[in-house]
C-alpha cells in the first residue's frame, strides 16, 4: 500500500472571523450579518487543510503561540487532518486575526487583517527533517524567514517549492530563487511591472522555472521554460470566494509531481470551483463532491 502524499505548508496562520452580510458596508454604517463562521485561515493553513481533505498528511509550520485564541486556532487545524509546528510556543499575544464580510448577493470577500505584521519567527530545528521528508512544500511568503529557510532545504533534496503569490511581501525577493512553481494571484505584481504578462516574465527573470496565473473565472495562465497555455474554469453558482485560491493552490500541490502541469492545474481548478459553490469556510471539506475529486486523483496517480 503507497503511503499518503505529504506536503509541507509555511506561512501565515490566522484565526478568521467570517461574517455573511446582505451588502457590503459603507462608511459609517452597521450592518447584521446573515451568519458567522470561526476558522483558522491564512493562505498556508488553508491550503494545508485542503492537503489533507484529498488524503494528504500536511504539516503546517507558522507562529502561533500560547494564547487561548492560538490554541483554538491549531486545534480547529488538528481537527482538519493538519500537523501544526508552532515556531513561536512561548509567544502570549493574540495570532494574526482576520475579521472577513461575504457579500451574500455575490460571494466576493472583504478582508481585514495585520497578517504577519509584528510578528518575529525564526525556523524551528525540525525544519530541515520536516523538508527532507515532504513530497512537496508550499510557502504563502509571510514569515519570511521560515520559507525561505524551508524553500532552501527543500531545494536542496529535490523537493519541489510552490510558492503562493497573493501578493507581494518584504523577503519575496530572497525566496524567489529557490521555487520551482509560482502560483500567482491576477493582483500579484513583481515590483517595476505593470500587467500580468510583465510580472510573469519577471519572475522567469529570476529564476522561477514555472508560473503560474489565476484570475478568478477567468482561464488560468501558466508559462514554462518551453510552453504556455491556458486552463478553463468552469461555470459555476458562486456562494463564497474566501479561500478559493487557497484551495487552489492546496490541490496544485497535491497533484504536483504526479501528473503533467496542465491535468494539476485543472484539478486544482475543479477542487476550487467546489470550493465557491458553498457558504461558509470549511462546508466544502465535508461534502461528497470533494471526496469523488480525490478519489479520482488517486486513480489517476496510480494509472
Amino acid at each position: 500500500m503507497s503511503r499518503s502524499r505529504r506536503g509541507l505548508f509555511v506561512g501565515l496562520c490566522a484565526l478568521d472571523s467570517v461574517y455573511r452580510v446582505p451588502m457590503a458596508p459603507t462608511r459609517n454604517e452597521k450592518v447584521v450579518a446573515t451568519r458567522h463562521d470561526l476558522a483558522a485561515g491564512g493562505p498556508a493553513a488553508n491550503a494545508a487543510v485542503t492537503f489533507a481533505a484529498l488524503g494528504g498528511r500536511g504539516t503546517l509550520v507558522t507562529a502561533l503561540g500560547r494564547h487561548p485564541l492560538a490554541e483554538w486556532a491549531r486545534a480547529e487545524l488538528e481537527a482538519r487532518g493538519v500537523t501544526v509546528v508552532d515556531a513561536t510556543p512561548a509567544r502570549r499575544d493574540p495570532p494574526a486575526m482576520s475579521t472577513v464580510c461575504v457579500d451574500d448577493a455575490t460571494g466576493e470577500r472583504t478582508v481585514v487583517s495585520l497578517n504577519a505584521t509584528g510578528s518575529e519567527a525564526s525556523p524551528p530545528a525540525q525544519l530541515s527533517a520536516l523538508a527532507a521528508d515532504a513530497d512537496v512544500v508550499l510557502a504563502d511568503g509571510h514569515h519570511a524567514a521560515l520559507c525561505r529557510a524551508a524553500a532552501i532545504a527543500s531545494r536542496g533534496r529535490g523537493v519541489p517549492v510552490v510558492l503562493d503569490g497573493g501578493s507581494w511581501k518584504p523577503g519575496t525577493e530572497d525566496l524567489l530563487p529557490h521555487v520551482d512553481v509560482a502560483a500567482c494571484s491576477a493582483d500579484f505584481r513583481m515590483p517595476g511591472t505593470a500587467s500580468i504578462p510583465e510580472s510573469a516574465a519577471a519572475l522567469r527573470d529570476h529564476g522561477v522555472p514555472t508560473v503560474v496565473v489565476t484570475r478568478g473565472a477567468e482561464p488560468v495562465l501558466w508559462l514554462t521554460h518551453d510552453d504556455a497555455g491556458e486552463t478553463a474554469v468552469p461555470a459555476v453558482e458562486v456562494r463564497d470566494t474566501l479561500g478559493a485560491g487557497d484551495a487552489f493552490h492546496g490541490a496544485l500541490a497535491w497533484a504536483l509531481g504526479s501528473r503533467a502541469l496542465p491535468a494539476a492545474i485543472a484539478f486544482a481548478v475543479r477542487v476550487a470551483s467546489l470550493r465557491v459553490t458553498f457558504t461558509g469556510p470549511r462546508a466544502w471539506l465535508d461534502d461528497a463532491a470533494l471526496g469523488r475529486l480525490a478519489a479520482e486523483s488517486s486513480l489517476a496517480n496510480r494509472s
